[in-house]
């Protein structure tokens, strides 16, 4: 089961900073994943904003990058800060 984690704001909007799920059979990368996700859980496109990054075992990655099972998958919003 892919461990997924959100940070920041999307922590507030999916209401969780994590859940272990399975992955469907369509879901073979983050572009699948991020609209997935996003349709399923409701999120009226927080996850497919393209100033969320992604990584994948503790890697950033850039859209569409290969997602199974095993890997877990961060969710990042941008960072402010001054």
């Amino acid at each position: 089961m892919a461990q997924i984690l959100f940070f920041g704001r999307l922590m507030d909007v999916t209401g969780k900073a994590e859940e272990t799920i399975t992955l469907p059979d369509t879901v073979r990368d983050t572009s699948a994943l991020r609209r997935w996700l996003d349709q399923d859980r409701g999120l009226q496109g927080a996850l497919l904003e393209k100033t969320v990054r992604l990584a994948i075992n503790n890697e950033i990655v850039a859209d569409p990058h290969p997602v199974n099972d095993n890997d877990e998958i961060a969710f990042m919003p941008p960072v402010g800060g001054g």
